[in-house]
């Protein structure tokens, strides 16, 4: 079995969690490609727009931000 789902552990709360660790793995992928963008500019040959393409990042972060964001303030107990 890949994954251990404990006995004492609601659907609700796995589901949460889940939806959680999906948004902040979705960050980090983000963010590791705003730090190549950002240290080494000239190594992305398909963007020739920089700007362009780390705001393209920035909003994906933020959109899985704003998910975090409101799980935490409404689904959480």
């Amino acid at each position: 079995m890949l994954y251990n789902i404990e006995s004492n552990v609601t659907m609700r709360e796995q589901l949460i969690k889940a939806l959680l660790a999906h948004a902040q793995g979705d960050i980090q992928k983000h963010v590791a490609n705003v730090e190549v963008y950002l240290t080494n500019p000239a190594g992305i040959g398909e963007h020739s727009n920089i700007v362009e393409a780390i705001e393209q990042e920035l909003n994906m972060i933020a959109k899985y931000q704003d998910q975090i964001d409101v799980i935490n303030k409404y689904f959480k107990k």
